[in-house]
């Protein structure tokens, strides 16, 4: 099997435009979440103006509040999921071509050390050993950085899910008790 240079240059600039694409797919998904967000807090700030317009009365305030905070805590916290989802989907299509390309450009590099230790001059086992076990190790480093990151995104993931779902709790939970001691 021949290697050529051209070949890593064709491999290296097919990653980047991968690279580009997949990053700005992710941001076009932003965008539209972010214009669609903009509109949905606009329409509820409209709709909450007429509404806390046509307030008679203190207990028609509360109740209106009422009405009003846990919606937006809703959309909120949904719209947080929504951008968490949108990064993690880039993140895991970017990790997986890098895996490929990493292993790929491994595989050919390999077959280049292999060629040139095979041709190495007698005497010279030493080397050829030593060359092998670097570029072992390196792989092996590679790997458990690897699996050292995608750890580190889960438990960054799981963290904030937990936060998510503790905020809509404490949030649920305050706004009656508030409701209640303002119409006291």
């Amino acid at each position: 099997m021949s290697i050529k240079p051209e070949e890593f240059a064709k491999s290296g600039f097919n990653f980047a435009l991968f690279f580009a694409n997949t990053a700005f797919e992710g941001i076009e998904r932003l965008t539209v979440l972010n214009l669609a967000a903009s509109r949905s807090v606009f329409e509820a700030y409209v709709s909450n103006l007429n509404a806390l317009l046509g307030v008679k009365d203190i207990q028609s305030l509360v109740e209106l509040q009422k009405g009003i905070a846990a919606p937006s805590i809703e959309k909120s916290v949904e719209y947080s999921r929504n951008v968490i989802a949108i990064a993690t989907d880039t993140k895991e299509k970017i990790a997986k071509e890098v895996e490929v390309h990493v292993a790929d450009t491994n595989a050919k590099v390999s077959t280049l050390v292999e060629k040139a230790l095979a041709s190495a001059p007698a005497g010279s086992e030493v080397a050829v050993a030593a060359v092998k076990t670097a570029i072992k190790s390196a792989n092996e480093a590679m790997d458990g950085l690897n699996k050292v990151a995608k750890q580190a995104a889960e438990v960054a993931e799981a963290s904030v899910s937990a936060a998510t779902e503790a905020t809509i709790k404490a949030t649920t939970a305050a706004a009656p008790k508030a409701a209640s001691k303002k119409a006291a």
